[in-house]
């Protein structure tokens, strides 16, 4: 690989990232973490002891990893606003 395109694949890189950091806050605004119903490796963040964050879940519906959802939904779709103890999986509440 050429010096060149080292550099724009460099560049490109931290344009994804600068991107995502913008995106962020005015997203989290609008969504509430959801403890309980992300699958293996596809939370958000906070996965417990010996993780570091996002995608770092370790099984299913691990209850102390969380994953953004829309703001009111969490407990509806049978997840917690706070970790729990547990990977059963969630259960929507009807009504």
């Amino acid at each position: 690989m050429s010096t060149q395109m080292i550099k724009v694949a460099a560049a490109a890189a931290a344009l994804t990232a600068a991107a995502g950091i913008a995106v962020t806050p005015a997203a989290a605004a609008s969504k509430e973490r959801c403890y309980g119903v992300s699958l293996k490796g596809k939370n958000d963040c906070a996965a417990g002891p010996g993780t570091s964050c996002a995608g770092t879940s370790t099984v299913d519906y691990q209850g102390n990893a969380w994953k953004y959802v829309k703001k009111g939904s969490c407990v509806k779709i049978g997840g917690s606003l706070k970790p729990k103890k547990g990977n059963k999986k969630p259960v929507p509440r009807r009504g």
